[in-house]
């Protein structure tokens, strides 16, 4: 393809008009949104009513008069439809991480007779991190990872809750929801799925694959922001017999009673913990506000479309990097990744040429396709960006050679 063909193909996208809702900089190309999303046009004026107005002039009222105290089940109604769930079914609270925990607690406390927590290596470090932590404060439990392809086989009658990303974090390979959810319930061990690189980008039907349980962030493709608030899903059936393990006043049935003693909240409002961050929440109901009134299907396909054009043009136009993605987009995310040795240095070349996406230890350069606003020109000039660049071996500066806190 070339420029003018990918300018020709943006021109006739019903969904071009999508980006205008969001204050990219001039000539940036932004191929990050996979790790942070961009600016909604709409968020500056929101937080500046939520603080000036709400906060400022009606201070403590708020909580009553501007619904702040609902704010959290609110912005999960909200986000419910991109994950194919019920608005009651979806609560805004705390981080991934915090909602990671209180779920696999949950879980396992729901299964006591049963000892393992089944993941894979190279999961998501958090989601393994906090497998630990609660493996390691629950008596006789354990995490065990096996390799994907064994994963399946690996679920016995101890297997008390199977942890997964659905999109990988690095690879983008996406996981057979379904399958793997029903291939666990026959064993009667729960499932809960990571949703941080699906949300707003690939299709999700929670209820239609009979999920259990699920979390996912509010900063990546949902555009919430640096440090959004997350979300947890718990499904209908399963919230009364749940027990949180941040047994939090705001998850108390009756918290302004002041009762000495915990008594969980109805429904999914039990995993609230604390206060609920309104400021955040405000954010992240802007950044899904977005997706309003747009054809999601028409919107992942682009994804995916612009996801193709990505490999086939690297593989045309720049040797020596290895697809580390699946090639069939039915089985992957919204970014791309290719491994180069060179892969860090060559991202921060690009970032100085105005090419923004980023890096993934040891060797893996990644691309994301947000596609409510990146364009398929976007996708031409970073691949036209990212040849110049090995042609000129511009990532060869000593600039390049040790890396910044944030990759």
């Amino acid at each position: 393809m070339t420029r003018d063909e990918a300018r020709a193909r943006d021109a006739a996208d019903p969904l071009r008009g999508l980006r205008d809702r969001f204050a990219l900089p001039d000539g940036v190309i932004y191929l990050d949104g996979n790790s942070l999303g961009a600016l909604p046009k709409t968020t500056p004026a929101r937080l500046t009513d939520v603080v000036t107005e709400q906060w400022g002039r009606d201070l403590i009222a708020g909580w009553n008069a501007h619904g702040w105290i609902g704010a959290a089940v609110r912005a999960g109604g909200a986000i419910a439809p991109l994950i194919g769930a019920q608005a009651d079914e979806v609560l805004v609270a705390d981080s991934t991480s915090v909602n990671l925990f209180k779920l696999l607690a949950a879980a396992c406390m729901a299964r006591p007779e049963r000892g393992t927590i089944l993941s894979e290596p190279e999961n998501f470090p958090t989601d393994l991190y906090m497998a630990q932590g609660v493996a390691g404060m629950l008596a006789g439990r354990r995490v065990k990872t096996v390799a994907f392809d064994d994963l399946v086989a690996a679920i016995d009658d101890d297997v008390a809750v199977v942890l997964l990303t659905h999109v990988h974090y690095k690879s983008g390979h996406k996981r057979d929801i379904a399958a793997i959810t029903a291939a666990a319930h026959a064993r009667g061990a729960l499932v809960l799925w990571d949703l941080s690189h699906s949300a707003g980008a690939v299709a999700v039907d929670l209820n239609g694959c009979d999920v259990d349980l699920a979390v996912g962030c509010g900063y990546k493709y949902l555009n919430g922001g640096p440090g959004a608030p997350a979300f947890l899903y718990v499904a209908r059936g399963l919230q009364e017999t749940l027990r949180s393990p941040l047994s939090g006043w705001m998850g108390h049935a009756a918290p302004f009673d002041f009762h000495d003693d915990y008594a969980p909240a109805p429904g999914i409002a039990r995993f609230q913990c604390g206060t609920p961050p309104i400021l955040g929440i405000a954010a992240l109901e802007e950044g899904v506000a977005q997706f309003d009134g747009v054809d999601l299907a028409a919107l992942f396909a682009k994804g995916q479309a612009l996801c193709d054009l990505y490999v086939a043009l690297v593989e045309e136009r720049c040797t020596g990097f290895v697809l580390a993605s699946p090639r069939d987009g039915a089985h992957r995310g919204s970014h791309v990744s290719f491994a180069h040795p060179h892969a860090y240095a060559i991202c921060q070349a690009l970032i100085a040429r105005r090419v923004v996406g980023d890096f993934r230890a040891p060797d893996v350069l990644r691309m994301g396709f947000a596609p409510l606003y990146t364009g398929f020109e976007d996708v031409w000039c970073a691949v036209d960006t990212l040849a110049a660049v090995m042609r000129e071996r511009a990532w060869n500066d000593p600039a390049y050679r040790f890396r910044a806190a944030v990759t």
